[in-house]
């Protein structure tokens, strides 16, 4: 590099840093500009020193799990286009940014809330009205009910368009402090779900033959994550034996309102038999009547009671030497509305090896809400967590038998005199 060359970039970096110093001019003249123009700007002293792009990221990921927003120490997270907006408005809220176009367009957001609010009390008074009304003046009780069941749905959507367009709403969306009890939150998530992180689940399970070696279909409702410890885990990843030592935890979103009850079962369908040269099923954890919420999804397998939930304990995923990656599939299955599963009865009758998903789903009259999977395969670890589990087989080596050579048939050796 020349001196020509360092002394100009000196002088544009120079030049940057003094523009970002620039307070940033209203275009307004209400009373939240001039109250915003009074206020004195802070000292040198107090701005913080900047961070290199590393060590935002850092920080942004250990404040985001302790459950606090970032911005406070100089951290912007959200969309390209709020961040790039924050960084020019000197700490200024976001609600009172000094830009004409976005204060006159959060006038027009109020105004339609304002229509959707009178809409949803006129719709609420329509349900009362039919509620109270005699079913058999609607053609029956099966039709009021049928009725209702649109009218709240309305009501839901009615709900949501009030408030999907401030962007305050969306602000606290992004930086993850929206409330999933408030429809207009379920749907954003429900949104940011369906773009990409269903289609990756769906393509694992389809990949991974899921369907049809375990279930004959399936549509996911909600979002799973599953972790062991503090380790997230992608959708069919590989797990090493260590780790899935202990049960893993299970982070279920929930986009629609009220509380569910569900059973969770994980199965392996790649158990090497043979007698049959094939693969059996075995169930590796197996459990009932546990209930979540939009709000509290988070589920602990190894914290659920053992008496009235947990049908079959956690055993850990094992791969015998030689044979392929096995697949641990984890339904999550929505139960009946008021059904609840006799743990200790079902104890008695299920058994791990043999375990049959589409027999299970069949007797517990449930649906499959979600699902996810991981893999495991031998490593380093796996003979360690068998002896520790008290399982037989670490020392058992699989082969492919090999196949039959054709017999050797000798060529007329006339042909190459």
């Amino acid at each position: 590099m020349t001196r020509s060359m360092f002394t100009t970039r000196s002088l544009c970096s120079a030049c940057q840093v003094q523009s970002r110093a620039i307070l940033v001019r209203s275009f307004t003249t209400n009373s939240c500009a001039l109250a915003l123009e009074s206020q004195t700007t802070p000292g040198s002293d107090s701005i913080p020193p900047p961070l290199s792009l590393p060590q935002r990221k850092k920080k942004t990921y250990v404040l985001s799990k302790r459950g606090k927003v970032p911005i406070e120490t100089g951290l912007l997270i959200g969309s390209r286009r709020r961040r790039a907006a924050l960084a020019s408005s000197q700490d200024i809220p976001f609600s009172l940014l000094p830009y004409q176009c976005f204060q006159e367009a959060r006038k027009l957001i109020a105004a339609d809330r304002v229509k959707k609010i009178e809409q949803i009390e006129e719709e609420r008074r329509r349900i009362a009205t039919v509620t109270t009304d005699d079913a058999a003046t609607m053609g029956g009780e099966s039709v009021r009910k049928g009725r209702l069941l649109k009218m709240e749905e309305h009501l839901e959507r009615l709900k949501v368009l009030a408030d999907i367009n401030d962007p305050l709403v969306k602000k606290k969306f992004e930086d993850g402090l929206g409330d999933m009890s408030r429809p207009v939150y379920r749907q954003l998530a429900r949104d940011k779900w369906l773009q990409m992180k269903r289609k990756v689940m769906i393509q694992r399970l389809d990949q991974m033959n899921v369907v049809p070696d375990l279930v004959p279909f399936l549509d996911p409702q909600a979002d799973i994550s599953i972790s062991f410890g503090r380790r997230n885990i992608a959708p069919g990843a590989l797990v090493p034996s260590i780790v899935s030592t202990v049960p893993p935890k299970l982070d279920i979103q929930l986009f629609d309102k009220g509380a569910k009850t569900v059973s969770i079962a994980i199965v392996d369908p790649d158990i090497p038999n043979p007698e049959k040269d094939g693969f059996d099923f075995r169930c590796h954890f197996l459990a009932a009547n546990i209930p979540i919420n939009p709000t509290n999804g988070r589920i602990v397998l190894g914290a659920l009671d053992k008496e009235s939930q947990v049908i079959l304990p956690w055993l850990p995923p094992h791969a015998q030497k030689g044979s392929p990656w096995h697949r641990l599939a984890i339904f999550v299955l929505q139960q009946q509305e008021g059904h609840i599963i006799d743990a200790v009865a079902a104890r008695e009758k299920e058994v791990r090896m043999g375990f049959n998903t589409r027999s299970w789903i069949s007797r517990s009259k449930t649906t499959i809400l979600t699902a996810t999977l991981f893999r495991n395969e031998w490593d380093a670890g796996t003979s360690a967590v068998m002896k520790r589990a008290g399982l037989q087989g670490e020392d058992i080596e699989w082969k492919r038998k090999p196949g039959e050579s054709l017999p050797y048939k000798k060529k007329d050796g006339k042909r190459y005199r």
